[in-house]
């Protein structure tokens, strides 16, 4: 656009605004924030880290995939079988969603086995919300077959001491990994966490249907319990296919504008 001409002097407009990256977007950092040496012309890593920290961080969130597949490995195949052996279409869906859970957290493994790991996040994202879809898919049909008494769910011992023990160890990796991803300005990796805090909540869920039932006898809260879980999942499946995860910002802070998906 030519310039305007005030006094003698040429006038120039202001350039269009740049627009905001991941971590500005869930902090306070600003275009041209940077500090010296924290990011060079040419280099993929997210302002405000090192080298060396997004190597550490790397390290981490590697590590926290790992622990997650291996205990989700074991939580899928008590569920399953628990389930099976129950009837429980909650227990049948908690173990699917285990088995999800794995092939996210293998996403995230794959992506990060890169040397730039931003080029597969897209891919990435994409395998984790289609898992989410399945999982709803399939929980939702077993359920509709449960509830017009075509199977009743019987009490399961161990689905309900699988259901305690995921209550209690998936927040603390889902929070660890959150503050990862977030670090490293990765939303799938933050998606991955949202993924394992949604196991955290599907745990309570877990628990209150099989409780339910074996307490009361009521065997409709085992298939009303596994609906709740798919519902869950259609809307994590939805937010992980925008990437929404960006959306997310550290305690205490609010998203900043200029964020595409914070914005919709």
């Amino acid at each position: 656009m030519p310039g305007l001409r005030s006094g003698g002097m040429l006038l120039m407009p202001d350039p269009a605004p740049t627009p905001l990256t991941l971590t500005q977007c869930l902090g306070d950092q600003r275009p041209g924030d940077q500090r010296p040496g924290d990011q060079r012309p040419g280099d993929q890593r997210p302002p405000g880290n090192t080298a060396a920290e997004q190597a550490r961080l790397t390290r981490r969130v590697r590590l926290l995939v790992a622990a997650t597949i291996a205990y989700n490995v074991i939580e899928a195949g008590v569920a399953l079988t628990a389930g099976a052996l129950a009837s429980s279409t909650a227990l049948i869906a908690f173990g699917l969603d285990s088995v999800i859970e794995v092939s996210s957290a293998a996403a995230v493994a794959w992506q990060f086995a890169a040397r730039d790991p931003q080029t597969r996040e897209r891919v990435a994202l994409r395998v984790i919300a289609l898992s989410f879809f399945a999982l709803a898919a399939y929980v939702t049909a077993g359920s509709v077959r449960a509830l017009t008494g075509h199977a009743e769910a019987a009490h399961s011992t161990p689905g309900l001491l699988l259901a305690a023990l995921s209550l209690l160890v998936m927040p603390f990796l889902s929070a660890a990994q959150r503050r990862a991803g977030r670090a490293l300005d990765s939303r799938s990796a933050v998606a991955d966490s949202r993924q394992t805090l949604l196991c955290t909540y599907l745990s309570a869920i877990l628990l209150l249907g099989l409780a339910v039932n074996s307490l009361f006898g009521l065997t409709w809260a085992d298939p009303v319990a596994a609906l709740v879980i798919a519902a869950v999942a259609v809307k994590e499946g939805r937010d992980a296919w925008r990437g929404d995860a960006c959306c997310a910002p550290p305690s205490g802070r609010s998203p900043a504008t200029g964020c595409a998906c914070c914005a919709e």
